[in-house]
């Protein structure tokens, strides 16, 4: 059985918890797609962790940890952030790479922080991750595969070729230091040696894994309003992060993935530029980004302060519907707990019509919010462990998220840990 865990917003919604907390019944955690531009936090008995490019399920021993077709893999981080964890006590994962991966290359980066520079104040707020023009080289059909780094002969012509290429862009138009491809190929063969021995036929594998009756979970990076197509373009990432594309990202037919987690946060945030109706500025924004997620609302790859808002009712149902959401867990619900009263924006002002379908971006930015404000529950509500010992208001205000988004609430997380988590009805798919 395949389950896909997906984020609804912007990103940052707590995917990492529910990934970790799921894969304790799961056999496979596979990442879809995206790369090491955003974090998954994760709380758990080895510690507090941030993950880039590592699958979720490292923390569990039996799970088989796998970076699928789709993802833009930095073979490099990867490995430091092995190591990072082994030298925290946890044992080594189990991992797995997709032969068809494609490969994160050094002056990818170089791009990209290249290109934010000769934007200046026009750029994307790009993480500086060699995300974009990876996947720019990707559909341009000069991207390197995994398995090419096993053919030398074709490696150091392409690589020669490709260089050619980089390097005009470089001395013409950004005028910086050119590419040495000798350089470049000896770089390759180190990542060679570090990536063989994980190396395998990723879609094949995961095949005989359903045969037999394992269970596979999809770990999505960002969320809905990130996605290219459907999202906040063009402040998007260049994957799609939809749970549609996990069948593409890890090789698998669309019909096999069964349950769709959507995460929600209670509130509203974001990294990076782009339309974003609900948000919160001044003292009322910086203490719900103090007092939100473990330790605050700061991105776990860039450190950057989050933009914070109310929950907005409008992207979350678009967001669940377009991931096709079978279940939202709703996540960080108990760092609501010092307000009086709980803004939720429920639908937009544009142009003096009010509307709750989400808009295509350019009517998306002179959207104003309608809020409707909802009593708070003045408690803190860790360590609440069923949905019926929650404060009413508390309940109230999840029953009233739910009844405006459409789709089920099952699981709602009321603190950082693996363990702080309320089912509040069976998932709605059964192994």
């Amino acid at each position: 059985m395949v389950k896909a865990i997906v984020g609804a917003n912007w990103g940052d919604e707590g995917k990492g918890k529910i990934t970790d907390m799921m894969a304790q019944e799961a056999d496979i955690v596979v990442r879809f797609q995206g790369g090491a531009n955003a974090g998954h936090t994760i709380v758990n008995k080895y510690g507090k962790f941030a993950l880039h490019a590592l699958p979720s399920g490292v923390f569990s021993s039996h799970i088989t940890n796998i970076i699928g077709n789709g993802v833009a893999l930095n073979i490099p981080l990867l490995f430091q952030e092995v190591q990072s964890v082994i030298d925290r006590n946890v044992p080594a994962p189990k991992l797995l790479v997709s032969d068809r991966a494609q490969i994160v290359m050094p002056y990818h980066i170089l791009f990209d922080q290249y290109e934010e520079e000769r934007l200046g104040g026009k750029s994307f707020g790009s993480t500086k991750s060699g995300i974009a023009p990876f996947y720019s080289d990707k559909y341009a059909k000069i991207g390197f595969q995994v398995s090419e780094l096993f053919d030398q002969e074709r490696l150091a012509e392409k690589v020669e070729r490709v260089c050619e290429t980089k390097n005009i862009l470089l001395e013409h138009l950004y005028h910086k230091p050119l590419i040495d491809p000798k350089e470049l190929l000896a770089e390759l063969k180190e990542y060679r040696d570090m990536v063989a021995p994980y190396v395998c036929d990723v879609s094949s594998f995961l095949d005989r894994a359903l045969k037999e009756g394992k269970t596979v979970l999809l770990e999505g990076q960002l969320g809905t309003l990130k996605d290219p197509d459907h999202g906040i373009y063009p402040m998007v990432t260049s994957s799609s992060t939809l749970a549609a594309f996990g069948a593409i990202g890890a090789g698998l037919p669309p019909y096999e993935i069964r349950q769709i987690v959507t995460v929600c946060k209670a509130y509203s945030s974001a990294v990076g530029a782009g339309a974003f109706v609900s948000e919160l500025f001044g003292e009322e924004a910086e203490e719900l980004r103090r007092r939100g997620g473990d330790g605050g609302e700061y991105g776990a790859t860039t450190g950057r302060p989050r933009r914070v808002g109310w929950f907005d009712c409008v992207a979350s149902r678009y967001g669940c519907r377009l991931q096709g959401a079978t279940d939202v867990a709703f996540t960080v619900l108990d760092v609501l707990g010092y307000l009086d009263e709980i803004p939720v924006c429920v639908g937009y002002e544009i142009d003096g019509a009010v509307t709750t379908d989400f808009p295509v971006t350019g009517k998306l930015e002179k959207a104003t919010p309608v809020l409707e404000t909802l009593p708070g529950w003045k408690c803190d509500i860790r360590g609440i462990r069923s949905y019926e010992e929650l404060p009413e208001n508390c309940r109230k205000y999840i029953e009233f998220i739910e009844s405006r988004i459409g789709y089920p609430i099952t699981m709602v997380s009321n603190g950082p840990g693996r363990e702080d988590i309320i089912y509040r009805k069976s998932l709605l798919v059964q192994d």
